[in-house]
């Protein structure tokens, strides 16, 4: 095939595949040339997941009439004159290809009017073919609307996730778009129905109830640092607020939304110690530096970034982070925690005084025949005095049986961990571990039958319904997936705008807060956009029994104790939590004779 120059309608489209991903990126593209215009309203309405309309309304500069033809060629841009610009980029686009890309894969219409013109400019662009412009009534500022995006590239119509998915991407958008421009007056309507409204009145916190829940937002921490040149504002969590993955990490970079691998890495560096593995904050944080010390112009999203002076930049982002952090620990000494790692200091506590925290009936321990030879001694009456030694590293025998033996109770150590005996040694449980893989198999006993069939959990119902706020993307999830809570137990309808009442909970975590469960739920319907249903239904199981089971530094009385036992015995896999954590660790007879020299090292 001979060399030739591609038809212009053709080169379009293939730069738009860089620019115009999906819907969002359009919402995107679209937001920043109105928040260059320097806009203090701007309404985005979306129909159809954007795929029949996305519309955008703004009270900026405008364009002149003179120059529209213009403003929708390629390589086309009022922020640049000349290549040395591109080290000094103050403005969120300047590549002079959002609007070409939109319109070549579109059927497009611009309205657009400057302050000092006396009537607006309408222009109608269908696939890259720009029609003729004509005067029209309208107020200052632009109007641009998207229809039928993709009609004429139909194939890239087929790799769009569902709208729900596609929703939820234009609502995430908006919403971190609202909070790095506070001072701007944001409505975003989908489908006829607002899902984003913010006052513009400045206010960081109230948008951010609006991206991660009210509740929410009044935890989040303040962060605000200036070091030579840089500076860092915005919030993030505390430690004891955390998600399952980095997905509501949001990292800005002098106004404009990255995606960069070495800031996330400086803020999970700061966070170092103080988080339980595979555990991610919450953070919205906006970093600012001369323009001339980042590099914007590397992919044409503009989603990434370099830094000039990488090294610096990345040690004055952590240390500002960790400073907040610690900052807002609690002092030594108070509550049982240290200031130092965020970690509780294990403290003496009254087992007898300890409630019940799980609504199971305790049962007495079975009678164990442990044969004369292996007999436990007598228990002494009160609690023997503990002698403290050096423990040595043991080294975990390997478990041929999944079956867990009989066991008895020895005690608790630390509030976290129980010691048992058994016919062939010691074991160490893990409370939290064994609490889980307990709740998990009698609710997915409950949830198949006999059969193996899928059936509706028992519910029990709130003496007094529970309002749970969420932003608008995790609504929208969860107005998705009411069918399946109902099937898990939950009693969710919707309660207003991002507003749901949780009515009833299952059963067995009738204990529990039932608004810290439906949050839990959402991380899960977040995970993956098309999971198998039964795949989500146990995924979603096994998350809600993570969060109502004891947790570590919870003391248990003795009854309750032995009863955590007895029921991880009788489970059918009760050597790992339904993460795959281990619950128990096995110390034979034959080791600890070993190890204390009954029977020589080898």
């Amino acid at each position: 095939m001979p060399i030739q120059t591609l038809p212009q309608e053709v080169a379009s489209q293939i730069a738009a595949g860089e620019v115009v991903e999906r819907p969002a990126s359009v919402v995107k593209e679209l937001l920043e040339n109105s928040l260059d215009a320097g806009a203090s309203f701007i309404s985005v309405k979306v129909e159809e997941a954007g795929k029949s309309l996305i519309e955008v309304v703004d009270d900026g500069a405008g364009i002149p009439a003179g120059e529209l033809h213009l403003a929708v060629a390629r390589h086309a841009t009022s922020k640049l004159r000349s290549a040395e610009d591109l080290f000094h980029i103050s403005t969120l686009g300047f590549r002079g290809e959002a609007l070409a890309s939109i319109t070549s894969v579109s059927r497009t219409t611009i309205t657009s009017r400057t302050k000092d013109a006396a009537s607006a400019t309408r222009l109608r662009i269908e696939g890259g073919i720009v029609g003729e412009a004509s005067a029209v009534g309208a107020p200052p500022g632009t109007v641009v609307r998207v229809e039928d995006l993709f009609y004429n590239v139909p194939a890239r119509l087929k790799f769009l996730k569902s709208d729900v998915t596609e929703k939820r991407q234009i609502d995430i958008l908006a919403t971190r778009y609202a909070l790095a421009y506070p001072h701007v007056r944001l409505h975003l309507i989908q489908d006829g129905k607002p899902t984003l409204q913010t006052s513009g009145n400045g206010n960081q916190r109230e948008i951010l109830a609006a991206l991660y829940g009210a509740d929410i937002a009044r935890q989040m921490l303040e962060v605000y640092a200036q070091e030579e040149g840089l500076g860092l504002r915005g919030f993030i969590s505390p430690v004891a607020l955390t998600r399952s993955n980095r997905r509501e990490i949001t990292l800005f970079v002098n106004g404009r939304p990255v995606q960069d691998t070495a800031l996330t890495a400086a803020l999970l560096q700061a966070y170092h110690t103080l988080l339980m593995v595979g555990r991610y904050p919450l953070a919205a944080l906006f970093l600012s530096l001369p323009a001339e010390e980042v590099d914007v112009n590397v992919h044409p999203t503009k989603a990434e970034v370099r830094f000039r002076e990488s090294g610096k930049i990345f040690s004055f982002f952590t240390r500002s982070v960790r400073k907040a952090l610690m900052a807002a620990l609690p002092a030594p000494g108070m509550d049982g925690f240290s200031s130092e790692w965020g970690q509780p200091k294990w403290r003496n506590l009254d087992r007898d005084s300890a409630q019940p925290t799980w609504s199971e009936p305790l049962r007495r321990q079975p009678a164990v025949d442990w044969g004369e030879e292996n007999a436990p001694p007598p228990e002494p009456p009160g609690e023997a005095p503990v002698q403290e030694a050096q423990a040595p590293v043991f080294q975990q025998p390997r478990v041929p049986s999944l079956a867990a033996p009989i066991l008895r109770l020895v005690g608790q150590i630390a509030s976290a961990y129980l010691v048992a005996e058994g016919p062939d040694g010691l074991y160490l449980v893990d409370q939290h571990a064994a609490h889980e893989r307990v709740l998990y198999e009698k609710m997915m006993a409950q949830h198949l039958d006999a059969a193996g069939q899928p059936g509706k959990i028992p519910a029990q119902a709130l003496l007094q319904p529970a309002l749970v706020e969420l932003p608008a993307a995790a609504a929208r999830l969860v107005t998705e997936q009411l069918s399946l809570l109902e099937h898990l137990g939950f009693e969710v309808e919707p309660f207003g705008p991002g507003a749901f009442l949780v009515r009833a909970v299952p059963v067995l975590l009738s204990g529990m807060d039932a608004g810290a469960a439906l949050r839990v739920l959402v991380e899960d319907f977040e995970e993956d956009e098309t999971p198998l249903q039964s795949e989500l239904e146990a995924r979603v199981i096994a998350r809600v029994c993570k969060r109502a089971a004891v947790k570590a530094g919870q003391a248990l009385s003795a009854d309750e104790q032995r009863a955590l036992l007895h029921d991880l015995e009788a489970c059918q896999s009760p050597r790992t939590c339904p993460h795959g954590r281990p619950t128990m660790i096995h110390l034979s007879v034959d080791l600890l004779e070993r190890q204390f020299g009954r029977r020589g090292a080898r």
